[in-house]
């Protein structure tokens, strides 16, 4: 049996962080294990093709949520990255941290080290950002942080809009408390996307301690006499078992993190033995306090020409395709986004509770060109996302079958506090949309329409359109699950870092809070 000091499970947002700090230590012998594989893939490596490739079955686990009782029975797919990177392979880039009260709500309920005076620190190590260094910045870290640009005529339209509404800009999200209107900051370097497997494993990938092994999918952790002793595997079609001389660190996701416990035989114990599996040990929060930020959405028709259309047009698309290969630029290095704001729902508010977002583009932009495909509708897409839900969820096995996904129940909608915000967000868009200056680039709206005035057509559109942000979180949460050094509670030899050890949710995307939670996990791990 090969043996490591360390093996980390899942290569993703935090795994190829925590493989990087802990291989820095040539005394350390660490393995990193990931399901999927490695890919440079076009839909991968540009930034415009974000959302081709979070729906692209090479990429992804195929993950579909369980029917919603808060949507009417409604599933949706869940994308979650199956390749090296995990999601920071296939999501929208965006680098956003939170708030600073975001993480001081967790050290004051009893998780000493995780409030952000502790944390910014390791915010900063870990980018090189555009801005350079500052007291809250850092220009020398791995992970690139770029400027999203912004569109010369929509984003100065959408930023006078906020104006009239009484709200300010906000040039920097990543601020302490970040509130009003700007471009968000991206992880992108030179064009392509800047996952976590390019900008934290290629640069190490000649360690000698560090052995990088894709497309072996973990089944279970191995716990002999109260200990964990290392991982079993599927390995060229057969199990097979790594030793872990020191620690086991579960970073596989808050799907993937609480299944690999519950099959493990750590979890709800009825809920284990239901399923076949013999208890190791009874720890009921395993699986539990799922959430996710819910989008609230509307679309727009544009009454401008959009550019982004204009560039997506099949000659002008290939001229694009040829800037970004050679020099990074062009309309493949950035997604369409207008404008980003952070608001609050309403004055009961003490800080903003929703992330506003306008794309200009829609359902049916696609390459085109005339005879063959007609131009894609010049339109807007509008999300409200609340940031702090109430609603919870859980993640269950399906299956004692370690190939089978785990049941992923969001319950969206179902705490009213959740239903009467995201009402207010959508109604938040219209105001947004009937102010002088949008309505110089926008023209009506395009769904749900004019009929879906009254709050209970609205909650109707809400029930049948409402989507996942793709930022599960909380199923391995500190408190329950793991101590505030991210120990599995009541075994020793086991860690989980991943996004799925936040006891609460952070108010913005969650790509960012996942690489600290790695930078603070291998902190801990060297003290």
């Amino acid at each position: 049996m090969e043996q490591f000091d360390y093996i980390i499970v899942g290569a993703g947002s935090a795994g190829c962080v925590l493989a990087n700090r802990l291989s820095a230590d040539p005394a350390c012998r660490v393995a990193l294990i990931e399901a999927g594989g490695d890919t440079r893939d076009l839909l991968i490596e540009s930034p415009l093709t974000w959302m081709q490739a979070a729906a692209d079955p090479r990429f992804g686990w195929g993950f579909e949520a369980e029917p919603d009782p808060g949507l009417d029975g409604r599933t949706q797919p869940i994308p979650r990255g199956r390749v090296m990177g995990g999601c920071s392979s296939i999501n929208g880039t965006m680098y956003i941290r939170g708030a600073a009260a975001d993480y001081d709500q967790w050290r004051d309920a009893g998780n000493p080290g995780w409030g952000y005076d502790e944390l910014l620190p390791l915010f900063k190590r870990s980018e090189a950002n555009w801005r350079g260094a500052s007291a809250i910045h850092g220009d020398e870290g791995q992970m690139a942080v770029s400027p999203m640009r912004p569109d010369p005529t929509l984003t100065p339209a959408f930023l006078g809009a906020a104006r009239e509404l009484g709200l300010g800009e906000c040039p920097d999200f990543n601020v302490p408390a970040p509130e009003g209107f700007g471009m968000p900051d991206c992880t992108i370097r030179k064009g392509r996307r800047a996952s976590t497997v390019r900008a934290f494993i290629d640069p190490v990938a000649g360690r000698a301690n560090l052995s990088v092994i894709s497309g072996c999918p973990a089944q279970r952790v191995v716990i002999e006499q109260g200990r964990v002793t290392g991982l079993e595997v599927m390995r060229g079609g057969e199990a097979v078992r790594i030793g872990a001389r020191r620690e086991v660190i579960l970073s596989a996701g808050a799907f993937g993190s609480p299944q690999l416990l519950m099959l493990s035989g750590i979890g709800p114990a009825a809920a284990l033995q239901a399923q076949g599996i013999a208890v190791a040990l009874d720890l009921p929060g395993v699986g539990q306090n799922l959430q996710d930020h819910p989008i609230a959405m509307a679309l727009y028709k544009a009454s401008v020409d959009i550019d982004f259309n204009r560039q997506i047009r099949l000659d002008r698309l290939v001229l694009n395709y040829l800037k970004w290969e050679l020099g990074g630029s062009g309309q493949l290095s950035q997604s369409p986004m207008s404008v980003q704001g952070f608001v609050r729902s309403g004055a009961d508010q003490a800080r903003p509770d929703i992330q506003f977002q306008i794309v200009h583009s829609g359902y049916d932009a696609r390459p085109w060109f005339p005879l063959w495909r007609k131009a894609p509708t010049p339109m807007f897409s509008c999300g409200a996302i609340l940031l702090d839900p109430e609603s919870r969820g859980e993640v269950t096995l399906a299956s004692g079958d370690p190939a089978a996904l785990p049941k992923v129940q969001f319950n969206f909608m179902t705490a009213e506090g959740d239903r009467e915000r995201l009402l207010r967000g959508f109604r938040f868009i219209r105001r947004f949309f009937a102010t002088e200056a949008a309505r110089k680039v926008a023209a009506f709206e395009l769904a749900p329409g004019p009929d879906a005035e009254s709050d209970e057509a609205i909650a109707g559109w809400l029930k049948s359109s409402l989507i996942s942000a793709g930022h599960p979180v909380g199923t391995c949460a500190m408190g329950s699950v793991v101590d505030s050094e991210l120990r599995v509670k009541g075994v020793s030899g086991l860690r989980v870092a991943d996004a799925s050890i936040m006891p609460t949710i952070i108010r913005g995307n969650t790509h960012a809070p996942a690489v600290v939670i790695a930078e603070k996990a291998a902190e801990l791990i060297a003290g």
